[in-house]
């Protein structure tokens, strides 16, 4: 297994795998990933587009993670920026790299691949703070809330709506660089 690092054009030739894994790891129907395929094409375009790729030996995609300058006026940022206080906008969002995607196929999940792939991705911005959403769910049993509390996320945010999703979110947060 190999951490490659992509860029927008890489992603997007291997936008079928990315949501194959997308759809494996999130347990979604095919409709659901037709839609995920435009708002991913639109993510590549964003400013300081990062992206990080988990192939085996034989080039298959097991994971990859991207994301991207959070800026005011796109969807996700402005849905976390109105329920937060001006302090912790400020403290948050002034200079943020948003964690978009992170993703293991089910099959590879348990061997350090997400933590490989979030690490990487994080030392490829210079961004002073770094945000994510991630459903709720119990901090003991996921796999993803184990991996964001072990790599120093707090809260932010918790039990979020978003528009068009009946499941609560909670937004995380940490500084950056990442040290530990």
């Amino acid at each position: 297994m190999r951490l490659v690092p992509w860029t927008s054009d890489d992603l997007g030739r291997r936008m079928d795998d990315v949501l194959t894994v997308f759809g494996e790891a999130m347990s979604y129907h095919p409709q659901a990933l037709a839609v995920r395929r435009g708002y991913i094409t639109t993510h590549l375009q964003r400013p300081h587009f990062r992206a990080i790729a988990s192939l085996s030996d034989m080039g298959q995609l097991l994971g990859f993670a991207y994301g991207y300058h959070s800026e005011p006026g796109q969807w996700w940022h402005d849905q976390v920026s109105a329920v937060l206080d001006p302090a912790a906008r400020q403290r948050w969002l002034s200079d943020c790299f948003e964690v978009v995607e992170l993703h293991v196929r089910p099959a590879a999940q348990g061997h350090g691949l997400g933590e490989a792939q979030l690490r990487a991705l994080l030392a490829m911005t210079g961004a002073a703070t770094t945000l994510l959403s991630t459903p709720e769910a119990d901090e003991q049993a996921s796999r993803a809330w184990r991996l964001y509390r072990r790599t120093g996320f707090v809260d932010v945010s918790r039990h979020l709506l978003f528009p068009g999703d009946p499941r609560p979110f909670a937004v995380l947060g940490r500084p950056l660089p990442m040290t530990h």
